[in-house]
């Protein structure tokens, strides 16, 4: 039972992930609470870790409180090369304007 509610969770996780738009962010809180996980930002950042780099889910559109970049290596800098493909402002220390880049699912 327990694997099947953890699996149901991961899966809305990934698909409130893939409903985020270009140009915009959501952080892990917002991505759970928007999948019906309120208080589960953990759970998403474990869902997300999984899909690795080359995944086709826009994972870089999803950042830490207060509009971070959490990833470490060379998923940092390709998160952060990604956002500004897509016209997101990142600054040096890996932060986004979460009130101007902001996703309101």
């Amino acid at each position: 039972m327990e694997g099947r509610r953890t699996l149901g969770a991961r899966e809305r996780i990934l698909a409130t992930v893939d409903s985020i738009p270009r140009g915009s962010i959501a952080t892990y809180g917002e991505v759970a609470r928007e999948a019906g996980l309120p208080g589960r930002a953990r759970l998403a950042g474990r869902a997300l870790r999984g899909l690795g780099p080359r995944s086709k889910l826009p994972w870089w559109r999803v950042l830490g409180a207060g509009g971070h970049v959490r990833v470490a290596g060379a998923a940092r800098a390709e998160q952060i090369r990604r956002l500004r493909r897509e016209g997101v402002a990142v600054s040096a220390s890996g932060r986004v304007d979460l009130e101007r880049f902001g996703w309101r699912g």
